[in-house]
């Protein structure tokens, strides 16, 4: 998948969701585009979940040698 820049995590998330539309409004709110709880952004053995979604990816991931991970996490007992 090709990246536009700049190369972010909200960058992988817009055309995430305008590759698949079906995913709107799993990973983001639909009105603030804020990540929802639960789920989680793994790259080069990172947690990226709690960074600003204008973080920049890693070179690694940029150029497709390391995959940028969306994960729901699970909850409960």
């Amino acid at each position: 998948m090709d990246l536009p820049e700049p190369a972010n995590i909200r960058t992988v998330l817009d055309v995430i969701e305008a590759a698949y539309p079906m995913l709107r409004g799993t990973i983001r709110d639909h009105g603030t585009k804020r990540s929802r709880p639960f789920i989680r952004y793994f790259t080069c053995k990172e947690d990226l979940s709690f960074e600003p979604l204008e973080t920049p990816l890693p070179t690694s991931v940029i150029d497709g040698t390391e995959p940028f991970l969306i994960v729901g996490a699970m909850a409960g007992g």
